[in-house]
Order: C-alpha cells, then structure tokens, then sequence
C-alpha cells in the first residue's frame, strides 16, 4: 500500500506520532510518504528528550521512507 502522510503542525508530539506511524507503516512493507509542511518543518528543532525526532527520522529514511519538506 502507498500511503502518504501530511503534517502541519508545530506541536512536537504531533510531528512524533506522524514519525512513529510513518516507521511503523514501513515494518508492515508498506510505501510511506512524509510531507512535513508549515511549521513542522522545523522538526530538528523541536528535540526534546521526550520527543527525539531526529533518531525517528533518521531511523524512516534509513528504512526507505520518502521525507519531503
């Protein structure tokens, strides 16, 4: 399945979860697009030790996700 996921937000949690979705989806063999637009852009500057949004996105391009900002 393809699938595409979009983000507006500038809430870190919301830009997380779309991560954490967006890896979970590829385990499942699935074609994962994530569109980051607006504020969540700036995704590597919302890191937080709750939120470690760079290890996510690091760990969904390494595993063939299409991150497009």
């Amino acid at each position: 399945m393809k699938t595409t996921l979009m983000v507006c937000s500038g809430d870190p949690e919301v830009v997380w979860n779309a991560f954490r979705m967006g890896n979970l989806m590829l385990e499942q063999m699935d074609d994962v697009t994530l569109f980051l637009n607006g504020p969540a852009v700036n995704y590597a500057s919302m890191v937080s030790e709750a939120f470690p949004l760079t290890d996510l996105a690091k760990a969904f391009t390494l595993s063939e996700g299409v991150l497009l900002a």
